[in-house]
């Protein structure tokens, strides 16, 4: 017999996550509404619905719903046919709003914005990908909230809502009750964030490998990367932040992480902010607990070795970091989002 390989973090992990994963009962479900408008595009409706899919590992169940059941035609040669109305919305603790196209010529009907409006004042969530901010400005709760949208948009919402503070420059926003994101692709990020927050990061982190997505891009990081920053040294840059993933519990300086990059230090910190919107060294420290954070929920290990095993250092360092980042602590942490409780 060959010699057996030991399992990577990596795996490792994965598998503790895979041994928490128990049935739901129906009751204890979070119900997930994605709202169709006519226009609607492709991937914006397809994201929410796929990511939140109801299986053992996501308690969710989701209802794809439309101003009245029935057919609606949608965008780039597909229609959808959907078998509930706003009465979703009623029932739903989270709605997506996906994008549309022509929004900024075309209002959402007044009855959808009026339940979308009852929808949040119940309680539930409203987000929107892409150009479904225009729905949900429509709204009035995102006035005087930071927003985002398509960058093709961002110009037109703002004429069109000018007492919102639209952001052109990020991927998502987060204001509490209302999220809104960018482009399609930033459906993803928006959606994984929203699990990170509901269900904690080895959640996020299985859904993100199930997707074959990026397990995280910050809310912060640039919609698009300008085309003055040759396309080669940002592929090479996400070279370097996958190295880097590999690599926590060892020392990560900005010139490691340069010489890895094959540029010179400041070049690689100016262009890391304008790819990620954060500085190198503040994307490795995120980075650091976010590795912490799926520890303390899927391991046993004390906080000492947590710190340790992320780069840390000690447990009074994570305790810091954890406080400054996340607002709370790694014991609290733990009890919120251990498995099985």
């Amino acid at each position: 017999m060959g010699a057996t390989t030991k399992p990577s973090r990596k795996k490792r992990r994965a598998a503790a996550w895979a041994r928490s994963l128990f049935p739901v009962p129906a009751s204890n479900l979070r119900r997930v509404a994605v709202l169709v408008l006519e226009g609607a595009k492709p991937l914006d409706v397809g994201i929410p619905a796929q990511v939140f899919t109801t299986r053992a590992s996501m308690p969710y169940e989701v209802r794809v719903c439309g101003a009245a059941p029935g057919l609606v035609t949608g965008s780039d040669g597909l229609s959808y046919h959907v078998s509930h109305g706003l009465d979703a919305l009623a029932w739903a603790d989270l709605v997506f709003i996906p994008g549309y196209r022509s929004p900024d010529r075309e209002d959402a009907p007044q009855s959808v914005v009026d339940a979308l409006i009852a929808a949040h004042d119940r309680g539930a969530r409203l987000a929107a990908i892409s150009t479904g901010a225009f729905a949900l400005a429509a709204t009035g709760l995102l006035d005087g909230k930071r927003a985002t949208t398509h960058w093709h948009y961002t110009r037109a919402l703002a004429r069109r809502h000018p007492r919102l503070r639209v952001d052109e420059n990020v991927l998502f926003v987060d204001e509490g009750s209302v999220l809104t994101s960018a482009g399609a692709a930033s459906g993803v990020d928006l959606c994984l964030h929203i699990l990170r927050g509901d269900l904690g990061v080895a959640a996020s982190n299985h859904a993100a490998r199930r997707l074959v997505a990026a397990p995280y891009r910050s809310g912060g990081q640039a919609q698009y990367v300008p085309r003055s920053v040759p396309e080669p040294l940002g592929e090479r840059f996400a070279a370097t932040r996958e190295w880097a993933l590999h690599r926590l519990g060892e020392p990560l300086t900005l010139e490691a992480l340069a010489r890895h990059a094959a540029v010179s230090p400041r070049t690689f910190s100016r262009r890391f902010v304008k790819e990620t919107g954060y500085t190198p060294l503040q994307w490795v420290k995120r980075a650091r607990i976010d590795a912490a954070r799926e520890l303390l929920e899927c391991s046993e290990l004390s906080i000492e070795q947590i710190a340790a095993d992320v780069g840390l250092g000690t447990g009074a360092n994570l305790r810091l970091h954890f406080q400054r980042i996340l607002g709370t602590t790694p014991s609290d942490y733990r009890r919120t989002f251990a498995r099985g409780e």
